[in-house]
């Protein structure tokens, strides 16, 4: 080997860092805190040391860190004793299965207790030990640090809402801004909005301040999927949850971080803004109405069921209101003689405001599937519709769903867009 070749090789030895983390923790512990890690973990393309797992360790804890360039994952998790300053860049999908293996055998109690320990790359427990395959710390991309929280919100009450908003989130990644749950902060209240141009959906959080509020609301775009994923971890979660968000300038890259327990998640936001919501959602109807929601999911499921028997996939149900008054919801299926003989269910309801008089005769034609997904983010009896005037003997302006009377909600509020009906003249 030539002298230079040589002199490489030493160089590249002397920079590169050896795995040098050292912990040990309990199986159940480690293995929760790798199920979290996996938000940060790149999916479906090949990135080599992005791949990994950045495991750091100091004094009394364990940090587990990932990052795909878009969400940003780190979890904190006490290590049994006291441990050395170290770091070792493990291959995440390798560590997450040689910690699975090493509890092959035991029941479930007996193995959260399994006490497993890294040495390095060496991953053991008292029974046996496997290396695990490690990368170039040095190309690892660190992920950003996480935004501290600007505002506390409960969390079941964050995992209710964000059930509501995220079916409004559109799925056209050519349209990346209505992918997104927008998300605005302010010292008092945190609220979500999503919207996919058909329907929009809006919700408002009380929410406690960790500092001084800003001068003027904050506001991020999270995507979808990332809290799609997010709320499955969130069903045992317990306490605060912590919003922190920064916004782009010219010497600051926007990123917005939610903080549950030992856990921080930071995302980089999509591009673009939600218009905003206040500014779509009627404040005022001419007529409000109650029904059972039960009923109402009933025949929805019915006319969906036969719109989907008769080969007409696409085509709307309707809210009719017959010149009796009487209210049905049937499927629009068919040329105009065949609608005429359709009949649907009846449906009874509570006029809360306005005149029933003024939708006889008249159609609201909504998309069953959405309709469907919206009658479902209520969780009482009843749900209320507030409609705005009929033109022409059909509702086409946008209709408001709320669980309560008033039209301003219980912080929550499901806008839909009605279908426009060719109707005969």
């Amino acid at each position: 080997m030539s002298q230079v070749a040589t002199k490489v090789d030493n160089e590249k030895t002397a920079n590169s860092e050896k795995p040098t983390a050292h912990f040990t923790a309990p199986h159940a512990e480690l293995t929760a805190a790798m199920n979290i890690a996996e938000f940060g973990v790149p999916v479906g393309w090949n990135s080599g040391v992005q791949e990994g797992v950045l495991v750091e360790t100091s004094r009394n804890r364990v940090i587990l860190s990932t990052f795909d360039f878009w969400t940003a994952t780190e979890v904190t998790l006490p290590a049994d004793t006291p441990v050395a300053k170290g770091r070792s860049l493990l291959d995440f999908a390798e560590l997450r299965k040689a910690i699975a293996a090493v509890a092959a055998g035991e029941t479930k109690t007996a193995a959260a207790r399994i006490p497993v320990s890294l040495a390095g790359d060496l991953l053991s427990t008292p029974d046996m030990a496997v290396p695990v395959t490690t990368h170039e710390l040095q190309a690892f991309v660190a992920p950003p640090e996480p935004v501290p929280a600007i505002v506390t919100v409960d969390a079941r009450t964050l995992l209710a809402q964000l059930e509501r908003v995220l079916p409004c989130t559109g799925r056209d990644d050519t349209l990346p801004a209505l992918t997104g749950v927008q998300v605005t902060v302010d010292g008092t209240a945190l609220a979500l909005s999503a919207t996919d141009r058909y329907r929009l959906a809006a919700a408002e959080i009380p929410a406690q301040a960790t500092a001084q509020p800003p001068e003027e609301p904050l506001t991020t775009l999270m995507p979808g999927d990332t809290l799609r994923r997010l709320t499955k971890r969130l069903k045992t979660a317990d306490g605060p949850v912590g919003i922190g968000i920064i916004e782009e300038t010219v010497s600051t890259v926007a990123r917005a971080t939610l903080t549950v327990g030992s856990t921080t998640v930071t995302m980089r936001p999509l591009e673009g803004r939600l218009p905003g919501y206040k500014t779509l959602i009627p404040t005022e109807a001419e007529t409000s109405l109650s029904a059972d929601r039960a009923l109402l999911v009933r025949a929805v499921k019915k006319a969906a069921a036969l719109i989907k028997a008769k080969g007409f996939a696409g085509c709307p149900l309707a809210f009719r209101w017959d010149d009796d008054g009487t209210l049905t919801l049937v499927p629009r299926v068919g040329d105009p003689a065949d609608q005429d003989r359709v009949r649907g269910m009846e449906i009874p309801a509570t006029y809360r405001h306005g005149e029933p008089g003024h939708l006889r005769g008249c159609l609201l034609a909504l998309n069953p599937a959405y309709l469907l997904d919206a009658l479902g983010t209520f969780n009482g009896d009843t749900v209320t519709l507030h409609l705005q005037p009929a033109k022409e003997g059909q509702i086409t302006k946008p209709v408001l769903l709320t669980a309560g009377d008033a039209i301003t909600g219980d912080g929550y509020r499901h806008l839909l867009m009605p279908v426009r009906l060719d109707l005969p003249k």
